[in-house]
């Protein structure tokens, strides 16, 4: 037995990949540590959330106390989960727009520009800003507005990764950068975090990795802030070739990252292809794997779209390095031949990695096809999000219908005193309510999608044959007949099943509706599909 923790021993060590530098281990366990303590960071996130969340609801309508704690709601979202964030910036917006105040228009258009930045929306976040009038807004707003439309830029040309446009992409970052640094105080670490982005824009690396070291070494900063800084010298290390040191830095990016509850990050990415890149394969694949998890969790699309051009390389070398693994297993074991016990022990590891082989290949298989469904989906979201509510109400109608049966079988039962305590059971029939509350559910999130559904659907008819509805209503059972067809219900038997009419009277309807539609019949139908999302 000692002979074979000899030559394991001798496997493992030549095998292994370099050391890293003793500060490099010392960085890597605390961010170990980190990654085991996660959930607790973002427990103590979710507390202040909750907090936050409960003011609100105290606030009542005090719209300036509504404002105030709905942008600390989305400072606390805006790098954690991208659809919170965009839901309170949606409320920034609309309570500045009924102030009528241009400065805070402006500061509420200037988070939305950042939220839609955040999510890889380049385009919606340009619009923004093109449309702003920074000379409208305070020094403070006007720095902000700068800043984020420089990293817009930025963050754009290094997506599009082309040339031609990314080198148009950074003048046009560069000059908003100016003016923001034009507005900064140099004794203030914003000023020194600009100096250093526009340095390495500018192909300064020297100058920039100054810059970022002399405002790491002169403030004190917050997570968020430490960061940034440490990931944005760690690119700059990377770029000067002085790789242990940029490993250093991304590792101390991750960890603040980590403790901010930050997820939509760079730094944990670029440090799992350096680990990559020295050999240290399987910690870049788990590396890799959060960074994927956390650009999921936050649903920033042009991370997930980074990370999985990097994600089956990783994967595709741990598999070989498993392979040669298993080859050198396979080769010990002839050595020790003359030893049955341990080549029953070599068997039954080389089995072991076999399966784990097997396993890794169905996973990355799996991956792939999640990354082509991912990218399936970026290029059609409109079109999956008019799909999944068709498909959730339709299962759910069909659970009702088998209820009600499951409901018939057991009085059935008890009809025929074949019963042991079933009556318990149904004698408090919810069904009905059940699906009314499930034509309430339908009408709600199918207006959140189609928000001038009514309306639009109202321009197709006289004045007088218009709908009308109740204060209580959202949809009634004409519209619903025609929220189901657009969002592609088109057979008459599913529509019925789910309104619980029959066929014919969903027939009936329908033609009723469209005879008094001011469009021809042929084209009422068109007409509704053509209605659009929000």
């Amino acid at each position: 037995m000692k002979c074979f923790q000899y030559i394991l021993f001798c496997v493992l060590f030549f095998a292994a990949p370099a050391r890293a530098s003793s500060e490099t281990e010392k960085l890597l366990k605390e961010l170990e540590e980190c990654i085991l303590n996660k959930d607790q960071y973002l427990v103590q996130k979710q507390e202040r959330i909750n907090d936050l969340v409960g003011k609100l609801q105290q606030a009542g309508d005090n719209k300036k106390r509504v404002m105030e704690i709905c942008e600390r709601l989305f400072t606390e979202y805006k790098s954690f989960i991208y659809d919170s964030a965009f839901k309170y910036v949606i409320k920034i917006n609309d309570l500045a727009d009924e102030s009528g105040n241009p400065y805070f228009i402006n500061r509420a258009r200037i988070k939305m520009g950042f939220s839609f930045l955040s999510s890889g929306l380049f385009k919606e976040s340009l619009d923004i800003f093109d449309n702003l009038k920074p000379s409208l807004a305070d020094t403070a707003l006007r720095k902000e507005y700068y800043s984020i439309f420089a990293r817009t830029y930025f963050d754009l040309a290094d997506y599009d990764n082309d040339d031609h446009f990314a080198r148009e992409y950074r003048r046009m970052g560069n000059l908003y950068l100016d003016s923001a640094i034009h507005l900064l105080d140099d004794h203030t670490p914003e000023y020194w975090s600009a100096i250093g982005l526009k340095k390495m824009k500018s192909g300064d690396l020297e100058g920039s990795a100054d810059a970022f070291n002399y405002l790491l070494s002169k403030y004190s900063l917050s997570d968020h802030e430490m960061a940034i800084a440490t990931s944005s010298l760690g690119y700059v290390y990377s770029q000067l070739g002085r790789t242990n040191e940029a490993i250093d830095m991304l590792i101390k990016a991750a960890i603040a990252d980590i403790k901010s509850s930050t997820k939509e990050t760079v730094a944990l990415r670029n440090l799992a292809v350096h680990l990559y890149n020295k050999g240290d394969v399987d910690r870049a694949y788990r590396y890799i794997k959060i960074a994927f998890d956390d650009a999921t969790f936050y649903n920033a699309r042009h991370r997930k779209i980074e990370i999985g051009a990097v994600l089956p390389i990783i994967e595709g070398e741990r598999i070989s390095t498993i392979e040669r693994q298993k080859k050198q297993l396979m080769q010990y074991s002839v050595l020790l031949t003359l030893l049955s016990v341990l080549i029953i022990v070599f068997a039954l590891i080389i089995y072991k990695q076999l399966k784990e082989l097997k396993e890794v290949k169905r996973k990355l298989q799996e991956t792939n096809n999640d990354l082509r469904l991912m990218n399936e989906s970026l290029l059609e979201t409109n079109k999956i999000k008019e799909k999944y509510i068709g498909y959730f109400f339709k299962v759910n109608s069909i659970y009702i219908e088998k209820i009600e049966e499951f409901q018939k079988a057991v009085h059935r039962k008890i009809v025929s005193r074949q019963f042991d305590d079933l009556d318990d059971l149904i004698k408090n029939s919810y069904f009905k309510k059940e699906r009314e509350n499930l034509y309430i559910n339908f009408d709600k999130i199918f207006l959140k999608i189609f928000p001038h559904f009514v309306d639009e659907f109202n321009t197709l008819f006289r004045e007088e044959d218009r709908i009308i509805l109740r204060e209580d209503e959202l949809l009634n059972t004409d519209l619903r007949i025609f929220a189901l067809m657009r969002l592609g219900i088109s057979d008459n038997e599913q529509i019925a099943k789910f309104l619980n009419y029959s066929v014919n009277t969903i027939y009936t309807y329908k033609t009723k509706i469209k005879n008094k539609s001011i469009v021809p019949r042929n084209e009422f139908e068109d007409r509704i599909m053509a209605i659009k999302a929000l």
